[in-house]
């Protein structure tokens, strides 16, 4: 253990007031997840500005496959992070150095793989995904440099999340920051001034991810850290390997129902627009963005929070755990009730800042209006969803994440678009939001009443190990 760093010593996940480890921990998550949100809207900003609006549309139609992307390397970060963070509540620091080995392993593989047979039938996937013909070119060009890219991607996010869980966030939010100021600095550069167009953003995306990439890679081959690569430990460990699978499912699941999802979004605004198809996906492109922005901060919050609920769930600390999942709540609601009024009062002035055409502005303005009506629940699902997923309930955490991306969304959007249209797309959304919301709490309720009898009956044979 390095004494000469008391922060970074993850007994203290044990011991220090909750209040002030949130703030340890969530707040160099939100501010990681704030700015890598940022720099995908600017990088929507550049791109619509210096290539043009229907750029914005080839965009928005990439976001499944990015979806996809990411469903495959979070498989195993979260999961990864997750089991490390129950491993040292049970103070077995050689497991949680096998998971970091097993994490880096997993990450190149699934890379190599996925990367591979997405490049090749790259046109196929996009046009499956709803690509028309104009927005094809572009969509092409700004997925082939990311997938080139996907094993520095795997690498920098796989590790990043184990930074923060074996008790180093300050230096996971430096990862975050280091690639975003790259991709910023290098974006307008590659786009005005040597005219590589929608190509040239998504290779300043790489740089900066490679930047990252090289300081998480060097922060776990230090010895000086408290969790680091060991070369006598198993690199692929089956048992580990099945845990990382088995917790890392729920945000697996929960990235390629976004996928599905999505698909479906495009495919009924370009049914139910008709010659504004294009410039309705480009709306939905304008809206995913923002909504985004929000929901990652949440997601900051959720990251801050995941090794605090795994530690003391791992120690059966059940007291600090619910005051963990409490505070977790609160903070999740209200900021997604300030993205709702954000949006409420000034729906023109986000979307001006991606695009001047009027025609596009008005579409986005009343989704804004209609899908944002249930927006201030969305962070207590969300939050509740990975609560399930911290503690090592994957099978929970799954059904949550299905209900808000896909259970009730795809219903709904085989049943209202035909009916209402444009109107009936955003409105979909909105309720499925709901209902999701309804159905975490109402699970939370029940488990929470067994767990507490689970606890108070004998709290001190409670394996988590069995669990994960």
């Amino acid at each position: 253990m390095n004494k000469s760093r008391p922060n970074s010593d993850p007994t203290i996940l044990g011991t220090r007031p909750i209040g002030r480890l949130l703030m340890q921990y969530s707040v160099p998550a939100v501010i990681a997840s704030v700015v890598t949100s940022l720099y995908n809207i600017i990088d929507s900003i550049f791109i619509g500005r210096g290539v043009g609006a229907m750029a914005i549309a080839g965009l928005a139609i990439t976001f499944p496959l990015m979806n996809l992307v990411i469903a495959f390397c979070m498989l195993i970060a979260v999961g990864g992070a997750t089991i490390t963070s129950i491993f040292m509540g049970q103070k077995n620091i050689a497991r949680a150095s096998e998971v970091v080995n097993n994490v880096l392993a997993l990450c190149l593989v699934h890379s190599l793989i996925f990367g591979g047979i997405t490049l090749v039938f790259l046109d196929p996937i996009l046009v499956f995904f709803g690509a028309t013909p104009e927005m094809l070119p572009y969509a092409r060009e700004f997925m082939q440099v990311i997938l080139a890219g996907t094993p520095i991607a795997y690498v920098f996010i796989g590790l990043n999340n184990l930074m923060r869980a074996t008790g180093y966030p300050a230096k996971a939010m430096v990862s975050a920051l280091l690639s975003v100021a790259v991709n910023v600095a290098l974006c307008p550069l590659f786009i005005f001034v040597f005219g590589w167009g929608i190509r040239g953003a998504a290779l300043a995306t790489v740089c900066g991810q490679l930047a990252a990439f090289t300081w998480v890679l060097c922060h776990f081959m230090s010895k000086g850290s408290y969790i680091h690569f060991r070369r006598e430990r198993s690199w692929i460990s089956p048992p580990i390997v099945k845990r990382i699978y088995t917790i890392g499912m729920s945000p697996f699941l929960m990235n390629v129902c976004a996928c599905i999802v999505v698909v479906f979004l495009n495919r009924a605004l370009l049914d139910c627009s008709g010659e504004d198809g294009n410039l309705a996906v480009g709306a939905y492109g304008i809206l995913n963005r923002t909504t985004m922005f929000f929901v990652m901060i949440v997601f900051g919050v959720t990251q801050g929070m995941q090794p605090i609920l795994g530690f003391n769930y791992g120690a059966n600390n059940w007291t600090r755990v619910k005051q963990t999942l409490r505070k977790g709540v609160i903070i999740g609601l209200s900021i997604t009730t300030v993205g709702w009024t954000v949006t409420e009062l000034f729906p023109d002035t986000i979307s001006e800042f991606f695009t001047v055409e009027r025609e596009l502005i008005d579409i986005a303005r009343n989704g804004f209006r209609v899908y944002f009506i249930c927006f201030p629940v969305v962070g207590c699902q969300i939050v509740i969803t990975n609560f399930f997923q911290s503690i090592g309930k994957p099978k929970l955490s799954i059904f949550l994440s299905l209900t808000r991306q896909l259970i009730f969304l795809i219903p709904f959007l085989l049943i209202l678009p035909p009916m209402f249209g444009i109107d009936g797309v955003w409105a979909g959304m909105a309720a499925s939001d709901f209902l999701a919301f309804v159905v975490a709490v109402i699970t939370l309720v029940i488990m929470m009443r067994r767990l507490n009898r689970k606890f108070m009956q004998a709290p001190s044979v409670i394996s988590t190990t069995s669990e994960l």
